[in-house]
């Protein structure tokens, strides 16, 4: 079973007028200041029908921001797959060939069998001279924001430091491939303890209109936090982007996960993302033939969802509380 999702209240942005970039590559903009400081890089539409980020970065160019300190890049990533975004049938454009947030090592950069894996190899200069990397994309299913900071305690401080999402959800990444915030340098343990960051933040449901919103909010906070802006810019060219801080956080170690052995996996009713189930050993789901148990008292659901499955997908994680 699956909860219907409701309407697509969120349009797609109309970024024609920043789609040529100033850098060389497509849909990439970087901006100098004179005055040392972090090597910034903001992404969104990773996946194509991921709207709420590529508005924020439309939201960042129209109001001219430039960095204080250090550099600032703001990259459009899955242009072709956002090219294919229709409301009606979103989950189409999440990618043309294969999911580009999991493309992001060596050997699949280096092997360019898919329009996602050239797309990313093209952005993967920005990545690896980024310092700090704030990744934004949007859920398949309604629910609460999330911060995704990896393993790495640095990351996990920041996204508490910024205050908002109230979830932090610490996980290894998935088994079907590496996602841009683990990669390089953002999954080294010494080079992120000498000072790269990275995060990943779900803002919402792809769909709803808040998710426009939390990802301005959270692209206002991630450039305070680096450094590479002032309050005052915030205040002049970022009105209306501070949402509220969110209550003590809720950290969440997520310890497995459920991968579909195929496309017939399903739950037994529907679920929904942060979502508690009390006992050890309830049954919510089959897969391949055998039941879907949660294995622990307390059990926190994270981004459980069958919009994409099929073999080698992670329909759910499961996590503890700290």
């Amino acid at each position: 079973m699956q909860q219907d999702s409701p309407p697509f209240a969120l349009p797609a942005p109309d970024i024609a007028p920043w789609r040529a970039g100033n850098t060389g590559t497509e849909g990439v903009w970087r901006f100098a200041s004179s005055a040392p400081g972090r090597q910034v890089l903001i992404t969104a539409l990773v996946h194509g029908n991921e709207l709420c980020g590529a508005w924020a970065l439309k939201g960042l160019l129209e109001a001219g921001l430039r960095p204080r300190r250090g550099t600032l890049t703001l990259a459009f990533c899955n242009l072709a797959a956002f090219d294919r975004f229709d409301a009606a049938d979103p989950d189409a454009s999440r990618f043309v060939d294969e999911d580009m947030n999991r493309q992001w090592s060596p050997d699949r950069l280096a092997n360019a069998t898919s329009r996602e894996r050239r797309r990313a190899a093209q952005l993967e200069p920005l990545v690896r001279e980024a310092d700090w990397l704030l990744d934004l994309h949007s859920m398949h299913e309604p629910g609460l924001p999330l911060t995704l900071s990896g393993m790495q305690q640095e990351n996990i401080a920041l996204a508490v430091q910024m205050g908002s999402p109230a979830h932090i959800v610490v996980d290894a990444g998935h088994k079907d491939g590496t996602r841009m915030r683990d990669f390089g340098r953002f999954g080294d343990p010494a080079a992120v303890a000498a000072g790269a960051r990275s995060l990943l933040v779900e803002c919402g449901f792809h769909g709803a209109a808040g998710s426009r919103d939390v990802a301005q909010d959270q692209c206002l906070r991630f450039l305070l936090a680096a450094g590479t802006i002032e309050q005052s810019d915030a205040r002049q060219r970022m009105p209306g982007w501070h949402l509220p801080d969110a209550p003590d956080p809720w950290i969440l170690d997520v310890t497995g996960g459920v991968v579909a052995r195929d496309a017939n996996v399903a739950f037994t009713r529907p679920l929904s993302g942060l979502q508690v189930i009390a006992d050890a050993g309830t049954v919510i789901g089959h897969n391949g033939g055998e039941p879907i148990v949660t294995p622990y008292d307390d059990c926190v659901l994270v981004m459980p969802s069958l919009r994409q499955a099929r073999a080698g997908v992670t329909v759910v994680r499961f996590a503890r509380r700290r």
